[in-house]
């Protein structure tokens, strides 16, 4: 990195450079709205920039968030905001950023995790983040697919503005993702930044819509979606763009959809964020008319080895040794005895001989369960001693997801 570039910890003061600087790298549009929305989720004692004669020229920034994994909610790092300047870029500004993050956070002590979204995914195996769950996107012809899953228990639905019904999405969704790998909690500021609504979040859609599923209980689901209007020749040809749908009754889940696909003028919909086994597969008389497509999510890196590997359950019982090279945080190196299942885990140094070994980037694709260790094998990205292969208890009951992009 040029002598002329230093790295250090932002304060207040340059939350409106870091805005500017992320909303021009990120080919965003530079309203005050979108300035004071970046600027929302800034915190500033986690985000760094790159500062070059006074002006900042990069920035890595992380949010103060939990993640569930398999069996447990951890504390993670969740990593955003990462960007450099097109007149500085090449010069190891981003390399230096990433490193001092990670020793920082592994410093602090409180975060055996790191995860991101990856805008290139080339990037982030060099700082030991691995792929850890895909995402399908649904690109949905409406007329021609029918919702054939259970019903829903008594209730009704109930439409409503998205920020008035801010505190019932909060509950329905806090109780559904402690049980949803890769799901992350959401503190108050972070709600109303996903729950903001102006012309730069619409992409010429409308304002952001939002339904409940209600029993005499309470709200126990909920979607939110917009609408791009269109017209073709043949008639209307709407849009509809959903944005989530989170229900753990799988009739209310069912009744959710229906509602959506349903709507009138509309001729298909999207759904950006569904899962590897996305539970809408299997509730519809015709899948391919889902028009589904795949691609990368969530990308882990263990901070703390011992603590993250202990911090998860497996889904049997696993005893295995394996040695781990990580370039970035020196003390997790070496041979390591994990063992455990679905109870406990414990992880420990050990001298004996490894029944397999791989860097940290490779650990961090087999955390939630969704990268078999196997399958990493078969590539030849893990490399395999003895039998003794813990590839299923890396696994869960149901592939991680993530539904939001942070």
């Amino acid at each position: 990195m040029d002598e002329s570039v230093r790295v250090r910890t932002a304060t207040d003061d340059d939350r409106r450079a870091i805005a500017d600087l992320l909303l021009f790298v990120f080919h965003e549009h530079a309203t005050d709205e979108s300035r004071e929305l970046e600027k929302m989720i800034i915190e500033p004692g986690r985000s760094l920039v790159a500062e070059d004669a006074g002006l900042v020229v990069g920035t890595a920034a992380a949010q103060t968030r939990d993640l569930t994994v398999p069996g447990a909610v951890v504390p993670a790092a969740h990593v955003t905001g990462v960007g450099v300047s097109p007149t500085h870029r090449r010069r190891g500004i981003l390399t230096s950023m990433m490193r001092h993050q990670l020793t920082e956070i592994a410093a602090a002590g409180r975060e055996p995790l790191a995860v991101l979204w990856a805008s290139e995914t080339a990037i982030y195996p060099r700082f030991g983040y691995g792929p850890a769950a895909s995402r399908l996107r649904f690109d949905i012809l409406n007329r021609e697919v029918r919702i054939t899953g259970p019903a829903a228990p008594a209730g009704r639905l109930r439409l409503a503005a998205p920020k008035d019904a801010q505190a019932e999405l909060t509950a329905v969704h806090d109780r559904l993702r402690v049980h949803r790998v890769g799901w992350s909690s959401r503190p108050e500021y972070w709600w109303n930044y996903l729950l903001t609504d102006n012309d730069d979040q619409r992409d010429g859609g409308t304002e952001m819509r939002a339904v409940l599923y209600e029993t005499p209980d309470g709200p126990i689901g909920y979607a939110t979606w917009r609408v791009k209007d269109d017209w073709s020749i043949h008639g209307p040809a709407a849009e509809v763009r959903v944005r989530e749908v989170v229900a753990a009754d799988p009739g209310v889940y069912a009744e959710l959809w229906r509602f959506l696909l349903s709507l009138d003028l509309a001729r298909k919909a999207s759904f950006h964020f569904g899962a590897v086994d996305e539970q809408l597969q299997f509730m519809v008389d015709e899948p391919r008319k889902l028009g589904r497509s795949f691609t990368d999510s969530l990308w882990v890196r263990l901070i703390d080895l011992p603590a993250a590997l202990e911090a998860r359950r497996y889904a049997g019982p696993v005893d295995a040794v394996i040695e781990v090279t990580d370039p970035i945080i020196e003390a997790n190196n070496g041979r390591w005895r994990l063992t455990g299942g679905p109870d406990k885990a414990s992880c420990v140094r050990t001298g004996d001989a490894p029944d397999l070994a791989c860097s940290i980037t490779e650990l961090g694709a087999a955390y939630l369960g969704g990268t078999t260790l196997a399958t990493l094998v078969t590539a030849g990205r893990v490399e395999q001693f003895t039998d003794n292969l813990p590839s299923t208890a890396f696994t869960w009951h149901r592939q991680p997801s993530a539904i939001e992009v942070f």
